[in-house]
């Protein structure tokens, strides 16, 4: 007898394929936003010196600073904590 598809076997058409918008959704539905890629794209391809992780200004420096804190300050506090363990316990 042999297994019975669950689906059907014809494919759905494409969506993002195209160009036009699906069938269910309107040409201007305020969800949709407009397409920012080539706009940041400019951004990170400028050669002015900056790593790509810095190049959007303030916000990337206050996160990469404050990434860079945690990352250090679990640093010296793993090597505080290993440093306790490893003192032997008076009785």
């Amino acid at each position: 007898q042999g297994l019975k598809p669950l689906a059907p076997t014809a494919s759905p058409d494409p969506i993002f394929g195209t160009s036009k918008p699906a069938p269910g959704l309107p040409a201007t539905d305020p969800l949709l936003n407009p397409n920012k890629v080539p706009d940041l794209q400019k951004i990170f391809q400028r050669s002015d010196g900056l790593p790509v992780h810095l190049k959007r200004g303030y916000p990337d420096r206050m996160l990469y600073r404050t990434t860079m804190a945690l990352t250090i300050g679990g640093t010296i506090y793993c090597l505080i904590a290993l440093y306790i363990a490893s003192q032997p316990k008076n009785q």
